[in-house]
């Protein structure tokens, strides 16, 4: 699985013209699905960027999670994290089919869920635009094959 994580002050998703998730701080995740990825795979990159601490302290140090400054998660899938660009034309053939990608999406969120995190969502292959207040900027991008 490929995410790119992106520290914010709000975020939103819609899809024709409809709001269809929304947050305050915390996290945008852009989330690819790879062909060898697993359930298991899903519950450890979550649990990765859930302890992620990316959110600063009293001392302007990045020491805090989501849980401790009471942060949220908005997640859109992105098959294009996996885009071969050996040419000027991107590939997506390296993505994982929708599906085998849509269980592992939502494994990814119902993870999150289960640590108590509020989780709004994309829909998974739509046309989505997607809106982000960045805090900092602060993004890292996951590969769980690396």
């Amino acid at each position: 699985m490929r995410a790119v994580v992106t520290r914010v002050r709000s975020a939103s998703v819609e899809i024709a013209g409809k709001t269809n998730g929304r947050i305050g701080q915390g996290y945008l995740i852009l989330l690819g699905v790879g062909p060898n990825d697993t359930a298991d795979t899903a519950v450890k990159l979550a649990d990765k960027i859930c302890n992620l601490r990316i959110f600063e302290d009293e001392n302007e140090k990045m020491n805090l999670n989501l849980e401790q400054v009471g942060g949220s998660i908005l997640v859109v899938s992105q098959f294009t994290l996996y885009a071969d660009t050996s040419s000027r034309r991107p590939g997506f053939s390296g993505a994982a089919k929708p599906d085998a990608a849509i269980p592992l999406y939502e494994k990814f969120m119902e993870r999150c869920r289960e640590r108590g995190f509020t989780v709004e969502h994309g829909e998974f292959g739509a046309d989505m635009q997607v809106f982000s207040q960045n805090d900092g900027p602060v993004t890292i991008l996951f590969d769980t094959e690396k």
